[in-house]
């Protein structure tokens, strides 16, 4: 989730809601006997199991080729796509030569950058709500907030899944650009279309070991919340982090993503990287090429990948997580 995270993009709830989330989730996780998700879903206990998750894919050339790099030379297992862009037919063509590539959608309901704009895929006629006087999808969370129905949220996010399978995509998940989907008034209609369609979705109900600091008072919800998505049937995780490093400097950035996978609980974590291998382009795009870059450069670092063989902790992959629920009912 880009620039935004369930304690982030939440709202407040009536007191009575609130409570039956928090009696729901407290029965939930003691019908689960406190175990972690990667247990439920068959691995041994104390497993720390990992996607190494790239957003963003399909947003450009150079977010493509940073994508393929981190998937094809590194440890990073699974991705997810921006459908609104314009380099998602460069990504739909290289997913189908690589069925197998864990492929997600990145549901996209903004266009945050100041020269470079999309629009819904389903038409701005058709979800008028969710485009500014351009046209363009709004770009920030509030104003989709402001002016977005949840009909609209649902006819776009439904229009998006629609056009990936078009173009040959099997979505293994689903997942929020910028944590617009986390909205109070959208969440639900998220949940929904995962369920319907038996798609996973990111959704994190276990011990929240970093996604907690930012849920905040939230986190009962994001709870019941999971316990609806395993209730249905679909897999869930432990915990999220959505910055794993922040040093400015790559041997800096590389001890700290070192750091937090050797202090990281047992249980399924997605740790949330954008990879892309810049171009003098990216730079009119955004100014977090650098960034991007050294994340990059992270997934595809061989000490990176002998610390995670020598830890003994699992790279695993959405496909995987539905694949061992389907086994687990």
């Amino acid at each position: 989730m880009q620039n935004g995270t369930p304690g982030q993009t939440l709202g407040t709830m009536t007191q009575s809601a609130l409570l039956l989330i928090i009696l729901a989730a407290g029965s939930a996780a003691q019908a689960a006997g406190e175990r972690t998700y990667a247990e439920r879903l068959g691995w041994p206990a104390g497993t720390r199991a990992v996607i190494f998750h790239v957003d963003d894919a399909g947003m450009s050339h150079d977010s493509n080729m940073g994508t393929k790099k981190a998937i094809e030379n590194g440890v990073a297992s699974s991705l997810s796509i921006m459908m609104p862009c314009s380099w998602v037919p460069e990504c739909a063509a290289w997913l189908r030569e690589n069925p197998k590539v864990d492929a997600g959608i990145h549901l996209t309901l903004t266009a945050e950058w100041k020269h470079y704009r999309w629009g819904p895929v389903a038409g701005a006629s058709a979800v008028p709500g969710l485009v500014d006087e351009g046209g363009y999808l709004w770009d920030s969370v509030p104003d989709v907030a402001a002016h977005a129905t949840p009909d609209e949220v649902e006819a776009e996010m439904r229009a998006q899944i629609d056009k990936a399978i078009a173009m040959g995509i099997q979505p293994t998940h689903l997942d929020s650009h910028m944590g617009t989907c986390f909205q109070p008034q959208f969440i639900e209609r998220y949940v929904k279309v995962g369920i319907e369609k038996n798609i996973p979705v990111l959704m994190v109900g276990g011990h929240m070991q970093h996604i907690g600091a930012e849920a905040g008072q939230f986190k009962p919800l994001l709870r019941a919340l999971s316990a609806q998505v395993w209730m249905a049937g679909l897999p869930v995780i432990d915990d999220l982090v959505t910055q794993p490093t922040r040093a400015k400097d790559y041997a800096e950035r590389k001890k700290e993503l070192l750091a937090l996978l050797d202090n990281m609980k047992p249980g399924i974590t997605e740790i949330i990287v954008h990879c892309t291998d810049p171009t003098e382009v990216f730079s009119h795009i955004s100014g977090s090429g650098a960034t991007r870059r050294a994340e990059m450069r992270l997934m595809t670092d061989p000490e990176v990948k002998a610390f995670i063989e020598a830890e003994g902790i699992v790279l695993t992959t959405w496909r995987e997580l539905k694949e061992r629920r389907e086994r687990t009912k």
